[in-house]
């Protein structure tokens, strides 16, 4: 069974916050919620529970994961931004955008599509979010909480205790929310 943390949507408790990261670093498949619904996280890095994560959402090995990012520096560490793409960035984020750009040697080959080694990116406003994203000082790979056979985002963290209770390591509670769709 799956660790279930309430974390208030606007304020986040440290202290939570702090044992969430743990969880990921310990190779940990968290839900989290985003602007636009929940999504399955886990570590750059972690090529087990990013394994984890595609039998969850029994995706094949073509899917395209989304790299989260605390901010624009840290966006443009992954990824190429040329001029006008900034100022795109800039003024739409944070937000539920994401963005394909051309990513740089940081990104594992395993994340970038194989045609066109592109990333996509993406700078969240969820307060939830932002405080696991500082707290880790990493990136978060991230998919959509989507499941088979569902056409939109999952986005009540008890509907999810119940479908995934047992396949992932921490749910985080952080309100119902609305089903925003990502770009």
């Amino acid at each position: 069974m799956s660790q279930f943390f309430y974390i208030h949507p606007d304020n986040p408790q440290p202290r939570l916050i702090n044992q969430c990261v743990d969880v990921l670093r310990k190779g940990g498949v968290v839900v989290y919620p985003t602007d636009s619904g929940y999504a399955l996280g886990c570590r750059l890095e972690d090529k087990t529970a990013m394994e984890r994560i595609c039998r969850i959402r029994q995706l094949d090995g073509n899917h395209n994961f989304t790299l989260v990012c605390r901010d624009l520096s840290e966006l443009s560490t992954y990824a190429y931004v040329d001029n006008s793409a900034f100022r795109l960035i800039k003024n739409n984020t944070p937000g539920n955008y994401t963005f394909i750009l051309k990513a740089t040697k940081e990104v594992p080959r395993r994340l970038m599509n194989d045609k066109r080694k592109t990333i996509g990116l993406r700078v969240p406003s969820n307060p939830i979010a932002l405080a696991l994203l500082d707290a880790l000082g990493e990136p978060l790979m991230s998919t959509t909480l989507m499941l088979p056979g569902n056409d939109f985002a999952e986005s009540d963290p008890e509907e999810i205790k119940e479908n995934l209770g047992k396949q992932v390591d921490l749910i985080i509670h952080g309100g119902s929310l609305g089903q925003q769709p990502t770009t």
